[in-house]
């Protein structure tokens, strides 16, 4: 499964595009026309004009016309994001509605723009990702054209400063591509290479989620254990019940890090044990098994679970037995106050301007994620897993089965065009990753970026959308 597409969705109240002059002493008021599909295709290609500006003053024009209540700064951004969208049809309407399909003018993406008038005058705009429609997929090239053209699309991306990062492709034993592009540090003019390291975000899941099947395997830790039969002295009672396979599948309303409390102790939250401290006393936010709800600090429980469960520092044991057995010499989860040679730097854009995204990121990694990493070791990670060496094959078997929202044991997972497939990936402030494995091909595809999502996803996204299926 594709990860899901970028959603927008924006409610805006405005008058109808077919407003009367004011009426004068000299006129009666009259009674606004009933609005019309020309009127609410106006408002469509209104919208659409002013995204693509993409500058302040004509979004305050276009409020000012129709007041409209928006907020420009997300909405700057966004288009910033995508870099703007392309009408790609219109699609049937009636009476006060106009509908169109955008495409994203920096990837395949797709959305659906609807305009409908309503009393009031008003008009409701609404804007939401959808697949994109088989006539509309992109042609699929072969094997050789679907390199060039992810290189080239990389490439004109980072000459507009628009991707800074690494990707890597390969299938068997044999590399296919692997490239770097922009900058790792903005002061220092220093570029990204191949053995940059690059924060991994969520993508360090996977890690937390081999060191306990590591554990299960070797019959220490139960999938349908408790928390509680593990941490005992864990606060909240009704957290102590949620089972392992609860806390790897995002099941046990575990919740988030992030917040104002994390905000407020940022730089105090320093190991697993902080977190507890912090989060312990909270409930469940719905009842362990309840529903999928992806949860941060589930995997933070987990990296506690390793310490109790082997006697070791989280991180010394992902070190020990699944860095060192996979060859991955680059990557780790050294704090960020220590000076970590070829470690990109993470950069936001904020206002069409990339700030250093430093202040936002948590002291450490932790078994949420955070940690970093090189495209090479990843591969040597991917292939490590394949191979057998850090799990056993039927034990990796359950843990990239997908569920009902396409995510196993640590591991997102489903199938494209009907080929199997696992990985993770990672975003948020600075950072965004995508790692992909197709087993039954044995083809593995890795982008990592220092800036913000979605652009390693979107590079990953456009070689899967013209890759040779064989």
């Amino acid at each position: 499964m594709i990860r899901p597409l970028l959603l927008l969705a924006c409610l805006c109240a405005c008058p109808t595009l077919s407003a009367r002059p004011a009426p004068t002493d000299d006129a009666p008021a009259s009674t606004p026309h009933p609005a019309t599909e020309a009127d609410a295709r106006q408002a469509l290609d209104a919208w659409i004009a002013a995204f693509n500006r993409g500058d302040r003053a004509t979004w305050e024009a276009f409020g000012q016309r129709y007041g409209s209540a928006m907020n420009i700064d997300n909405l700057l951004e966004f288009r910033d994001s995508i870099g703007g969208f392309i009408l790609a049809r219109r699609e049937p309407a009636e009476g006060d509605t106009a509908v169109a399909l955008l495409r994203e003018r920096e990837s395949d993406n797709h959305a659906r723009l609807r305009v409908t008038l309503e009393p009031g005058p008003t008009a409701r705009i609404d804007l939401a990702g959808v697949a994109t429609p088989p006539d509309l997929k992109p042609a699929r090239l072969d094997a050789q054209g679907a390199l060039d053209d992810v290189a080239a699309f990389a490439e004109a991306a980072s000459a507009k400063d628009a991707f800074a990062g690494a990707l890597l492709i390969a299938q068997g034993d044999e590399v296919l591509l692997q490239g770097a592009w922009g900058l790792a540090d903005r002061a220092t003019g220093a570029g990204n290479t191949l053995d940059t390291r690059f924060r991994l975000g969520s993508m360090n899941k996977m890690l937390t989620s081999v060191a306990i099947l590591q554990l299960v395997q070797a019959g220490k830790v139960s999938l349908d254990g408790t928390l509680g039969d593990y941490l005992q002295a864990y606060p909240n009672p009704d957290m102590r019940r949620a089972t392992v396979r609860q806390l790897l599948s995002h099941r046990a309303g575990a919740g988030d890090i992030f917040g104002p409390a994390f905000d407020r102790q940022r730089e105090r939250l320093r190991t697993h044990a902080d977190y507890l401290a912090l989060y312990g006393a909270r409930a469940p936010a719905h009842p362990p098994g309840s529903r999928h709800d992806y949860s941060n600090y589930g995997f933070v429980l987990l990296g506690a679970i390793i310490e109790a469960v082997s006697g070791q520092d989280y991180y010394a044991y992902v070190e020990e037995h699944i860095l060192v057995p996979a060859g991955m010499r680059d990557t780790g989860s050294l704090p960020e106050s220590d000076d970590m040679p070829r470690r990109a730097r993470a950069y936001m854009r904020t206002r069409g301007q990339w700030l250093d995204a430093a202040h936002t990121l948590p002291w450490r990694g932790t078994a949420a994620g955070g940690g970093y990493s090189t495209v090479g070791d990843l591969l040597r990670f991917a292939r490590a897993l394949q191979g057998g060496r850090l799990l056993d094959p039927s034990l990796l078997a359950v843990a990239t089965r997908p569920d009902d929202a396409g995510y196993g044991l640590g591991f997102t997972a489903g199938e494209f065009e009907g080929l199997p497939w696992y990985g993770h990936g990672g975003g948020t402030a600075g950072m965004n990753t995508e790692f992909r494995v197709f087993p039954t091909l044995g083809r593995v595809v890795i982008g990592l970026a220092n800036v913000d999502p979605p652009v390693a996803q979107r590079l990953v996204d456009r070689y899967l959308a013209r890759m040779p299926l064989e």
